[in-house]
């Protein structure tokens, strides 16, 4: 990915802009170990680089922002740094972050089992909070992926399928989808994974089928507005065939 300069923002303000951006949050716990410290601390400096994804989207009319919080696989993790993890309101969502983001007009959702028993009562009640709270904001929808595995998802959408359909053997890909956790959130444009990890880790798979995949060396707590304006940039280069002739973009 080449990194754009603060000149040429303007240009690509301009350019076609991916409707729905996700991020895969990777390196917090890189990011610290490379200054000696704790890995929590390495997640609680993820929250300035979400902050600049969020402005960065709302500069550039992006609709939809997604990032993966927390995976279905990090509960193998170390029990303190989990515990750290289920504690959006310390590193991710704090009081005056929330805030913030309702007063820009910012709508959060949170994609995932959230009804899980190991999710602490205290972690689901903010995270409803927080989505209670910004209900009715429109200028940006941003979607956490929090306790999110992709094939649980998928594994759920077809068992709730199979229990409300009548023939599930004629389900259209429209139907299927109101059994998704976020049936709403449109299909993911621009994948942009950070830390040089090039794989999707059970993220999103039925909305990454055409997506366009940026891959950066950047950790997440490095990834800030100028990494946001390269990937959108790299994503302008690249010509969408979804399978069949380029699509071209408005």
């Amino acid at each position: 990915m080449r990194m754009v300069e603060a000149e040429e923002h303007e240009s690509i303000r301009l350019g076609p802009i991916p409707s729905h951006v996700s991020c895969i949050m990777d390196g917090n716990g890189r990011w610290a170990q490379m200054r000696e410290l704790d890995r929590s601390k390495g997640h609680a400096a993820a929250e300035d680089s979400v902050d600049a994804a969020v402005d960065a989207c709302l500069e550039l009319g992006v609709q939809w922002l997604s990032v993966y919080a927390f995976s279905t696989e990090n509960w193998a993790r170390p029990a303190p740094e989990v515990q750290f993890l289920m504690s959006l309101q310390e590193w991710l969502l704090r009081e005056e972050k929330r805030n913030r983001f309702r007063d820009l007009g910012v709508r959060m959702r949170f994609v995932g089992d959230l009804d899980d028993p190991r999710v602490p009562p205290a972690c689901r009640d903010w995270l409803r909070e927080c989505e209670a709270m910004t209900a009715q904001n429109t200028e940006l929808e941003f979607a956490i992926a929090f306790n999110y595995g992709g094939r649980a998802e998928l594994l759920r959408a077809m068992t709730l399928a199979a229990a409300s359909e009548t023939d599930i053997s004629q389900l259209s890909e429209d139907d299927f989808r109101k059994y998704l956790y976020c049936p709403e959130m449109p299909d993911i444009d621009l994948l942009v994974r950070t830390s040089s990890e090039q794989r999707l880790s059970n993220y999103f798979p039925w909305h990454t089928a055409y997506s366009e995949f940026v891959y950066t060396d950047t950790l997440w707590p490095d990834f800030l507005g100028g990494h946001f304006y390269s990937a959108v940039a790299e994503y302008q280069t690249r010509k969408r065939r979804k399978g069949g002739k380029a699509v071209t973009e408005s």
